[in-house]
């Protein structure tokens, strides 16, 4: 996924754009900062005067476009909530069942009276599980009874399309069971790396000390030592960027070798898939090393690391002491984050995650009309055609290269908005009872609707975004892109704007999805979705020479302290960042804006197109939050995604007057040139 922040996912191979959009409609020329020019640093120049009038509220670790629309998005997402706690026992009719869910859910994850009473009873089973424990086969057994119930602990297992077929989901198993952000930040020697480990290592025992076990320090100390061992086990973040490196299928039989002491014939039936046959062992080193971990780990320990998975999954929906301890690490130690989030917005965000399409079958009702979504397909054609007129006139790849690349680009989906069928939450039961077991609940419904996808056909209508997200996202294996309605709000995306706001702004955007088919990884994947490679050697020797031109562009930042942006973890990102600007500045040509040089408040067509672009990335982060995002994360920072591609194009150059030698223009030597 291409979430801003986002952690990589060791399964999934989505790519995943952060790029929502808020504040006030049009062009905002009040924060351009006129002291800075445009040709030295374009990202201050137009947003200078916001980055210092602006301030993070102390409930956040980022502040800009993508959390102002979220914030309205919260309102809506409040009215709807609050309005189905209140009446939903009144409802009646098709749409009674879903507004009833949500409402009950949201109920019961407000009822601080009702949490705080219940205090530790909702884990008493699962505690009691753990305390049992005598044998290596137990913890086994506890792991695949945790998994079928939809917790993921010690490895992540879902339903995904099989790289080599993508009509058919199969399992993936993948490396996990990490309480750390990255499997790094067990590994690093730095001083800095050194003190946050001590932190989680106090963190882990003050969590297991509020459970009421007796010796907190010691058993944080099993804790620590059993993830940095699966940790060493790990592939790092770059490595996980190859989906080869997470296509390993095997059989059941394959698997018990590979990874003794587990009995993976077990967890499927258990499931209620006993008929599965194959899966991906997705990184069988990982597995391997936890296999042993099973009978070389004593079982104190192994009990100690599974009352830590619990407590630290559960926390944000226990009592006050829980909560608190859990935000003191996670939010404020990892990201600078102040304050929590009050209740009501973390109470949205765990409806949403339990039942997100419940509560986006109401959110769309009030935030997109048919208009909009007809709009945002015709907006999208005309990208897919700018885009086919760029591989036309590249001069680098052969003729049969160009051809299956027009195939893939033809048959590139598009979906907007919302889903045309929504999910059937029928069978999950939902009480206003218990928070807890309302979250488990749902976690548990998930896992039977991944077990039930195992080994049968994809459903290509099905989303992997709630239409309330803030966000956007290319699939490889269904070579779809995808744009929920929170993505298309206004001025993001605005009936009202002249085209150089919505090409430089929404365009900019679905460029940027659509050339994560033809970056380093996406182009690996054909017009179906397979794995398979449809490149001409020479081409892709051609692809992978200009690609890394940009890796040494952006090797080369360095946005805080001695931390350089990683050129090579972020290469998707920043060569889609790159090759969707110029699609969408070329489809903005196209227009009768475009192709004309009437300004608009003193400023011309391009530039207006290149100062939404530049806004619509304004952003502040805390100093935590910035070290975290460049050691874990494949987007680079939004500074460096303006004037990163825009110093590689010389439309910006002439827009504004920009010549050889200043910042914001990289010559012909060392000019990106890709798509």
């Amino acid at each position: 996924m291409f979430l801003r922040n986002a952690h990589p996912s060791a399964l999934l191979f989505l790519t995943v754009t952060a790029l929502a959009h808020g504040g006030e409609r049009g062009l905002q020329t009040e924060n351009i900062d006129s002291s800075t020019s445009p040709c030295h640093d374009f990202f201050q120049y137009a947003n200078g005067a916001w980055l210092r009038a602006a301030h993070i509220p102390p409930d956040h670790d980022t502040w800009g476009v993508d959390e102002e629309i979220d914030q309205r998005n919260l309102g809506i997402l409040r009215d709807i909530l609050d309005n189905a706690a209140s009446h939903a026992g009144d409802m009646s009719g098709e749409a009674a069942g879903p507004i009833r869910k949500i409402g009950d859910f949201y109920a019961a994850a407000m009822d601080e009276a009702a949490i705080e009473s219940a205090g530790l009873t909702p884990l008493r089973e699962d505690l009691t599980s753990i305390a049992a424990l005598k044998t290596a086969d137990d913890v086994a057994a506890l792991v695949r009874d945790w998994h079928v119930r939809g917790f993921d602990v010690l490895f992540e297992l879902q339903a995904q399309e099989d790289l080599k077929d993508s009509s058919t989901n199969i399992a993936y198993a993948g490396q996990g069971g990490l309480g750390l952000p990255d499997r790094d930040y067990y590994l690093r020697a730095d001083a800095k790396s050194a003190l946050l480990r001590a932190r989680y290592r106090e963190h882990i025992g003050q969590m297991l000390a509020l459970l009421g076990d007796g010796r907190p320090k010691e058993e944080a100390g099993h804790v620590l030592d059993l993830e940095t061992r699966l940790a060493k086990a790990s592939l790092d973040s770059l490595a996980l960027r190859d989906p080869q490196n997470s296509y390993h299928v095997v059989t059941l039989a394959q698997a018990d070798a590979a990874s003794p002491h587990f009995d993976w014939p077990a967890l499927f039936a258990a499931g209620g898939r006993g008929d599965v046959q194959r899966f991906s062992l997705a990184q069988p080193g990982f597995f391997a090393a936890a296999g042993k971990a099973f009978v070389e780990v004593p079982i104190a320990a192994w009990q100690a690391y599974l009352r830590w998975q619990l407590i630290n999954a559960a926390a944000p929906y226990l009592g006050k002491a829980f909560v608190d301890a859990d935000f003191a690490f996670r939010g404020h130690a990892l990201r600078g984050i102040k304050d929590n989030k009050p209740r009501w917005k973390r109470a949205i965000e765990s409806t949403d995650a339990a039942l997100g399409e419940a509560l986006g079958q109401v959110y769309v009702e009030k935030v997109m009309p048919p208009e909009s979504r007809r709009r945002a397909l015709e907006l999208i054609g005309n990208l897919k055609a700018a885009l086919r007129l760029r591989l036309q006139n590249l001069d680098w790849i052969g003729d049969a290269t160009r051809q299956t690349a027009y195939a893939k680009l033809d048959a590139l989906g598009a979906k907007v908005g919302y889903p045309d069928h929504w999910r059937d939450y029928t069978a999950l039961e939902i009480s206003r009872d218990s928070y807890y077991r309302n979250m488990r609940a749902a976690a548990a419904f998930d896992a039977r609707r991944q077990f039930a996808k195992f080994d049968r056909p994809v459903d290509r209508g099905e989303w992997d975004m709630t239409p309330q997200t803030v966000n956007a996202y290319n699939n490889p294996m269904r070579n779809e892109i995808v744009f929920p309605a929170a993505q298309l709000l206004p001025p993001y995306f605005d009936a009202q704007a002249d085209d150089a706001l919505n090409y430089g702004a929404i365009g900019g955007v679905i460029g940027h999805e659509m050339l994560h088919s033809f970056d380093d990884q996406g182009s690996k994947f054909d017009a179906k979705g397979n794995l398979v490679d449809w490149w001409s050697s020479a081409d892709r020797a051609h692809f992978e020479t200009r690609s890394e031109v940009l890796v040494r562009q952006f090797n080369a930042y360095v946005p805080t302290d001695s931390l350089h942006i990683d050129g090579r973890l972020t290469l998707g990102e920043n060569i889609a960042d790159l090759g969707g600007l110029l699609v969408a500045y070329d489809a903005f040509k196209l227009t009768e804006q475009g192709r004309s040089d009437t300004p608009i408040d003193g400023l011309a067509p391009d530039q207006r197109f290149f100062l939404a672009y530049a806004q619509s990335w304004r952003e502040q982060q805390r100093p935590q939050q910035l070290r975290l995002q460049l050691q874990s994360n494949e987007h680079a920072p939004a500074k460096y995604r303006v004037n990163g591609p825009l110093s590689n194009l010389p439309p910006f150059a002439r827009a504004f007057g920009c010549r050889s030698g200043d910042a914001m223009v990289r010559n012909d030597a060392v000019a990106v040139k890709i798509w």
